[in-house]
Parts: C-alpha cells; structure tokens; sequence
C-alpha cells in the first residue's frame, strides 16, 4: 500500500508538473485561449491508451499507480476543463466555448482509441 501510495505521488507531482510547463508553454505561444488544456487533454489521453495496453499486456499492471494514477492523473486535467469552459461562458464567449467543449472531448477520445490501437499495433 505504501509503495503504491509513494508511486501516485511522484507519479502526480511528474505529470503536475509537465502540465504546468505545456499550459505555459501554449499560453505563450498562442495567447489566452486555453490550448494548454486542450493538449493536455488529448495527449494525455492518447498515453492512456498505450498505457492501459502496455501494462495489462507487458507489466502485469505493476506501474499502474505510477504511471496512470500519477503521471497522466496529473498531467490530464478535467477540472481545469471544466472550469475554462465555464469561464469562456461568462465572458459571453458562448461559441469559443462549445468549440472547446467538443473539440477537448472528441479528440481525446480519438487520442484513447489511437493510443490503445497504436499499443495494439506495436506489442500484441
């Protein structure tokens, strides 16, 4: 349980941190929208997919907590979303809003399903 518990946090404070620097590093590149997020997201979700893959394939799970709990639990970041979206609706920006609603979801789940083919591609 320890060892489990000690692989979510640094697995947490890797993927934090990762996410931190992508939403810097998108805010500068492109402005105020919320591209960061969305990257996050999607990137986020694809890796989950080869992950959830890889390791039920390769690893017996054994890197789970690091990997899926920690790393891309806290790279991901669904609260974030949902507080952007809400955001961009208070601002009146009702259209920049559903574009990023549906475009965050949509791609990520195209990201999952990609990432569990990819893995599928590579080491089935």
């Amino acid at each position: 349980m320890i060892q489990n518990l000690l692989q979510v946090a640094l697995g947490g404070a890797v993927g934090a941190s990762l996410r931190y620097l992508t939403v810097l590093g998108t805010r500068r590149a492109f402005g105020e929208f919320p591209w960061g997020t969305i990257t996050v997201n999607v990137i986020g979700s694809f890796l989950m997919g080869v992950v959830v893959f890889v390791l039920a394939q390769k690893f017996d799970n054994r890197f789970a907590p690091l990997l899926m709990t920690g790393v891309l639990g806290g790279f991901t970041t669904f609260s974030a979303f949902s507080l952007d979206a809400v955001s961009l609706v208070e601002k009146g920006r009702l259209a920049a809003a559903g574009f990023y609603v549906t475009g965050t979801v949509g791609l990520s789940l195209m990201a999952l399903v990609a990432g569990i083919a990819l893995a599928r591609g590579i080491w089935a």
